[in-house]
């Protein structure tokens, strides 16, 4: 009998994880299945009950879930409770555990793409203060660069996870702070949802980014926005969100089944499932 996972959300018809995670649980001979539920707020706590009920192995968790899920679970680890929210969910023996894969998931991209760990000369710009912003700023600072920088619309919201997951030596930035400074930065992160319409504004403006920056943006579809474009106009090395989501993923995978996934085979359903042709970094 296959071991159960899948993911909790709404709305969840967007979502390729089940094709990313069923392809590496087929590839690595798995008896694993993994589906997408559609859970409205009012049956979150009906859900997470069924998962013991139907002796699920784990699942994950995405919008609008990831902090209203904490209540009903039984243990927290550490870096999700810091972080404030959950999106993988582990059965261990009947207790279920919530961890937060997607900062060190991020981190994992973002180290590929540069081909080195993250140091302590980095200096590193995060835009945006929702769920997203909050587990990579926790893990980027876990990797002591020399400083992370966090900028907002609204700075009292940057202000609060600066204050729940950077360090002291970190800063918060106006947007226009931000724009100001954009070359002392090497790596420039988006975390808002800006660039997923074709008429939304640029999430900040690149007009003094220097050639060679790295600049992420965590949105995979389109798999490159205008932000992104752009910034490799200006000769920006770029990456979307693929990363981010796959590595997240493989992390949920390991603590699943204690095996690593072949995450190449991820990366290639995730490309093809939302309609891109290359990966762009």
């Amino acid at each position: 009998m296959a071991q159960l996972t899948g993911l909790l959300g709404y709305p969840v018809h967007h979502s390729v994880s089940p094709q990313m995670q069923n392809a590496a649980f087929n590839e690595q001979g798995l008896s694993f299945e993994y589906e997408k539920f559609n859970v409205p707020p009012e049956q979150l706590q009906q859900a997470v009950e069924a998962l013991k009920t139907f002796h699920y192995k784990g699942c994950n968790v995405t919008i609008p879930h990831k902090t209203a899920v904490m209540p009903f679970l039984d243990e927290i680890s550490e870096e999700a409770r810091r972080i404030g929210a959950v999106n993988t969910i582990v059965n261990e023996n009947g207790v279920l555990v919530g961890y937060n894969t997607d900062g060190a998931g991020f981190v994992k991209g973002v180290e590929r793409l540069m081909n080195r760990r993250i140091s302590s000369q980095d200096t590193i710009l995060v835009i945006g203060a929702g769920g997203a912003s909050r587990a990579i700023c926790y893990a980027l600072a876990n990797k002591n660069p020399k400083v992370v920088a966090i900028a907002n619309r609204t700075e009292a919201k940057a202000t609060q996870i600066a204050n729940d997951c950077l360090r002291e030596s970190d800063v918060v930035l106006s947007l226009q702070q931000a724009e100001e400074q954009l070359a002392s930065f090497g790596i420039v992160i988006n975390t808002t949802s800006m660039g997923m319409n074709e008429d939304d504004p640029l999430p900040l403006s690149l007009t003094h980014l220097n050639e060679g920056t790295y600049v992420i943006d965590i949105i995979y579809n389109p798999f490159q926005t205008k932000w992104l474009t752009l910034a490799k106009e200006k000769g920006a090395i770029i990456d979307n969100g693929v990363a981010m989501l796959v590595f997240q993923g493989a992390l949920a995978f390991t603590k699943w089944t204690g095996k690593e996934p072949n995450v190449s085979l991820m990366e290639q359903i995730v490309v093809k499932s939302v309609g891109g042709n290359y990966v762009i970094r």
